[in-house]
């Protein structure tokens, strides 16, 4: 079998393999699989870190990790283009690596977190909480004094002071107190809270650890899955079984990350679940520097010459990439704490390529070409419904497994996420055998069917919550697990049916002159449907007191609202889509 050297060029050298794939395709696995271990591992905590330890509320918390996702989702088409017209796709993976791993453990860097400040009369109190998991307690500390308390819409109770609580509430006093101590109970509207937003380095440190991993998943996320590709040649009949064995190594990641990294930060620490993603992260780097002879050189810039040869300001071209990837992490750590320009900006900013796109394709092209571009088009607008409701995962479903759901003691809510790759590395083989045996008999549902499926898995799971927080609640106002990983079941049986023909639709159906754009657009799309996202999650918020909701009962009861109406906006898209599928399967003009 041939190999190439570094530009591509063909030589007569025999490649060793491993189980019948290229070596190669050991270190991208193992690579992959260690990078999106840190990533899901921070991405399970990250939500819950913002609300609990910066005290950030709700809604900006997830307007905060929308934005996060949005940029993670973005700067891979700008990552891509600088690859394949300069670096390379190793040398740009290495670059994402090295910037990841200092992103990850700069996470671990806790700082200041946030400081809620209780103010009863004259007197003002630290809110302090113990614990990270659904047995939060709140303690009310001034000087000395250390009093445990709830707060509720109805006020602040001092715990084992009920029947006092009771009594104010009756008589509508503000306040009952002791001759000393705290308060039993002081009523809504006399009192205030305060969140204080002094937190020395804290706050700047974690968006610049955010900015890191965005730029860092900018160089390495398409790129590494591109060396896939270079190892195995055009008609090669393993290429589909080696992304499939790729595949496996990115949810074999993330299933390990959401256990570990989430029991770690939540048991023993925050610094300890992120410092765990650094290490993992660390990992990957080593493991693809060290097996880069087994990639063979596959992967390599067009024109390695020009990297070395060619100076910028005294320095190696290569050099100013290196420069560049640090430079480009100050405006994103700008953006960053303004998340509402991303939520502004970019839906127009997509709008634009977008309706331009379609431009080209109603004017430039006839026939076959033009009908097949409009059904890819069409096919990507719908695509951003499913990711919106999908993507809340990592916010609005992270917080009702935090606030509304009842956990098992050796579980807790951010190991919630290891469902969607759990499910993924088990019944994913199964539904691709699915395809391929329906496939033989002529009755594999077209790709625009396999959307509509999609929406409509992805509504019913939200249905199913609905359902259960109206009817399966405890008197604490919890749903058991068990409906949240049904829930997990229906979106991963969603994901089955969209991502993996997703992007091989865009390759199919675009016109080779423009294929590139049409990936760019695919993944602009997927930004937008996590700003979104985020919208949608900032929806679900309720009110915290040092993150610690203060209505159960609203809190299920809000979840339980937004999840019915974008359930059923899912569900009936998804039938409106599986209508116009034999419409889109003509457009398609053969393709299936």
């Amino acid at each position: 079998m041939s190999a190439t050297d570094g530009g591509g060029a063909l030589t007569a050298t025999p490649r060793k393999t491993f189980l019948g794939h290229p070596r190669g395709l050991v270190v991208l696995f193992l690579t992959e699989m260690w990078e999106r271990f840190s990533y899901y591992g921070m991405r399970a905590l990250l939500v819950l870190y913002l609300t609990q330890h910066f005290l950030f509320g709700p809604r900006e918390a997830q307007g905060i990790y929308a934005a996060y996702a949005a940029l993670v989702y973005l700067m891979p088409v700008v990552g891509g283009m600088i690859a394949d017209k300069y670096l390379g796709s190793r040398k740009a993976v290495i670059i994402g690596a090295v910037l990841l791993v200092a992103g990850h453990f700069m996470m671990a860097f806790e700082g200041n977190g946030g400081r809620e400040e209780l103010t009863i009369g004259a007197t003002t109190y630290e809110l302090q909480v113990e614990g990270r998991d659904q047995n939060r307690t709140i303690f009310a500390v001034n000087g000395e004094e250390r009093t445990q308390v709830t707060i509720s819409p109805e006020g602040v109770s001092r715990v084992g002071a009920e029947p006092a609580a009771a009594a104010a509430a009756d008589a509508a006093v503000p306040a009952v107190a002791e001759a000393t101590g705290f308060p039993a109970f002081t009523a809504a509207g006399g009192y205030s809270l305060e969140t204080k937003r002094d937190l020395g380095f804290g706050e700047p440190i974690l968006f610049l650890a955010l900015s890191l991993i965005i730029v860092g998943v900018g160089f390495l996320k398409a790129n590494i899955s591109t060396v896939v590709g270079h190892l195995y040649d055009e008609n090669d009949p393993r290429r589909d079984g080696g992304f499939t064995i790729f595949y496996v190594g990115i949810n074999l990641g993330s299933v390990l990350a959401t256990a570990a990294c989430s029991y770690l930060g939540m048991k023993y620490g925050w610094a300890y679940g992120f410092g765990l993603a650094g290490i993992g992260m660390t990992l990957g780097l080593i493991t693809f520097i060290l097996g880069q002879s087994w990639l063979e050189g596959r992967g390599g810039p067009p024109n390695p010459q020009m990297l070395q040869t060619r100076k910028v300001l005294g320095l190696p071209f290569e050099a100013i990439f290196w420069i560049g990837g640090l430079i480009a992490v100050f405006p994103v750590w700008l953006l960053m704490q303004r998340h509402q320009i991303i939520e502004t900006s970019l839906p127009w900013l997509a709008g634009l390529i977008f309706a331009s796109v379609v431009g080209y394709v109603l004017v430039k092209l006839r026939g076959a070409e033009r009908s097949r571009m409009l059904v890819a088009l069409t096919l990507i607008f719908f695509s951003v419904l499913f990711w919106a409701l999908f993507e809340q995962a990592g916010s609005s479903l992270t917080l009702f497994a935090d606030q509304s759901t009842a956990m098992p003691t050796w579980f807790n809510a951010p190991m919630t996420q290891m469902f969607n790759p759990g499910i993924i590395v088990i019944c994913g083989p199964i539904i691709a055998a699915l395809w391929v045996w329906l496939g033989k008999r002529n009755m594999e549902p077209s790709t625009p069917v396999k959307f509509s499926f999609a929406l409509v898995l992805v509504g019913a799971g939200f249905l199913l919550l609905t359902w259960a927080s109206a009817t399966q609640a405890g008197v604490d106002f919890r749903v058991p697990l068990l409906f949240l990983f049904l829930t997990y079941f229906l979106h991963t049986m969603g994901e089955l049916c969209l991502s993996p023909v997703g992007l091989s639709m865009i390759t199919k159906l675009s016109v080779d002159r423009v294929v590139g754009l049409m990936m760019g657009v695919w993944f602009l799309s997927s930004s937008v449907a996590h700003i979104a996202a985020g919208f949608i999650a900032q929806a679900t918020s309720t009110d915290t007191v040092a993150g610690v909701v203060t209505s159960p009962e609203l809190a299920l009861q809000t979840y339980g609202s937004i999840f019915g109406t974008i359930g059923w906006t899912g569900v009936v898209v998804g039938v409106v889509l599986l209508v116009l599928s034999p419409l889109l399967k003509k457009g398609m003009a053969g393709i299936h």
